[in-house]
């Protein structure tokens, strides 16, 4: 037997976006019922770095989804930029007036999730066998076998897939109907999480011969530090010290010095940038890394996502109230446009800063010669500054 439920929007996906779009929903008065294949335990216990924009950080507390963001977060107000031998802060609040929020993803879905539980919000964790049907028609359906094995069936006015870069609701859209960019990286992250003290009050974006480094943090006894490395690179031919030296050898080159401990976590993390336009296809529409991915340096996939949501949660009433997905595209073209800008902004930061692999010592001292113009310029700077903290209000 198959239970079926009327809803006005299903969610595929409980991630951060989907939890969120389920939230600013409610709060409009727009019932929503959210399915995600992941259980929340599992969600919980995978580890996600994240850097907030001061609109992510706003987002979350003007809604009331939670404010232990302002409590448990930590406000960066700058950047270190290390290479040729020294280094020089980025200072974001002297240049745009704005800061960015060390708050790990894993935390915002935790709030989201809290929030939804709160407010009595349907979210299905750890269900199976989802397939989306009928987008041709006016009542399109979401099937799955939720946790105990009972089959359902979501009848909505809307399909929403925020169900990540390996989006099934993505694969939904006939490739008449899409067009997509792409564009493969010939590096990736190599990266730790380790039990030492922060190295650096702020992060630091390390330039190098050798090729990049990142030293973020976690918590105060909890860091995170990335180097790039081959997308072939085997986590299981890396020993403790000598990860240590090639982070150590990097950085240090710009006169940093680490603090280490015990390395708790170590993963390859690949390239990727990717579009799909439109982000709309008849009743069904994708949000966050479903319909983009950046790559990681600019600390832009989350805050695109909650920026996509916002968006979006506006259009969805309006399509709602109306029984009308025309709405649906005016999300599309609004949010392609910060997509796009985003896009950019990535590609920038991860093309300055990485060593391609087959790099000549010009192709090294070029990337050099940037990093020293955009340190020395203040319209330089204050570009870097107002696109990594995120452009408040341009939507």
């Amino acid at each position: 037997m198959t239970t079926t439920t009327r809803t006005q929007v299903a969610v595929v996906g409980g991630g951060p976006a989907g939890l969120l779009l389920s939230h600013l929903l409610a709060r409009a008065g727009v019932a929503s019922v959210v399915v995600e294949l992941r259980s929340r335990r599992e969600i919980e216990e995978t580890h996600r770095a994240g850097i907030l924009e001061q609109d992510s950080v706003d987002l979350l507390v003007d809604t009331g989804v939670s404010d232990r963001v302002l409590r448990d977060g930590y406000r960066h107000e700058g950047i270190e930029l290390a290479f040729g031998g020294g280094s020089h802060r980025v200072d974001f609040t002297g240049l745009v007036g704005a800061a960015t929020q060390l708050y790990p993803q894993t935390d915002v879905f935790v709030d989201l999730a809290d929030a939804r539980e709160r407010d009595g919000g349907d979210v299905r964790f750890g269900v199976t066998d989802v397939a989306v049907e009928g987008l041709g028609t006016d009542a399109p359906r979401v099937r799955f076998t939720d946790a105990a094995g009972e089959e359902h069936e979501l009848v909505a006015d809307f399909v929403v897939g925020a169900d990540g870069s390996r989006s099934l609701c993505r694969a939904q859209v006939p490739q008449a109907a899409r067009r997509q960019y792409f564009r493969e990286y010939p590096f990736a992250w190599f990266g730790i999480l380790t039990e030492a003290p922060p190295s650096a009050p702020e992060l630091i974006y390390n330039h190098s011969p050798r090729g990049f480094a990142l030293i973020s943090s976690r918590t105060e006894s909890l860091q995170r530090m990335y180097f790039q490395c081959d997308p072939g690179e085997d986590v299981a031919d890396w020993s403790d010290d000598r990860i240590w030296e090639e982070l150590t050898s990097r950085v240090g080159a710009n006169g940093y010095t680490l603090r280490q401990g015990p390395i708790t976590s170590r993963s390859v993390l690949p390239f990727r940038s990717f579009v799909q336009e439109p982000m709309h296809h008849g009743r069904l529409v994708l949000v966050g890394d479903a319909a983009h991915t950046v790559p990681p340096t600019g600390a832009k996939g989350l805050n695109l996502a909650l920026a996509d949501v916002r968006v979006l949660a506006e259009e969805l009433e309006r399509a709602v109230a109306k029984g009308d997905p025309a709405p649906l595209e005016t999300y599309s073209e609004r949010a392609l446009g910060r997509v796009w800008r985003t896009q950019h902004f990535s590609y920038w930061m991860t093309t300055m800063l990485h060593t391609l692999p087959d790099a000549t010592p010009f192709d090294v001292r070029r990337q050099e010669g940037e990093l020293a113009l955009l340190a020395s310029s203040v319209a330089g700077s204050t570009y870097l500054a107002e696109a990594y903290t995120g452009w408040p209000g341009a939507r």
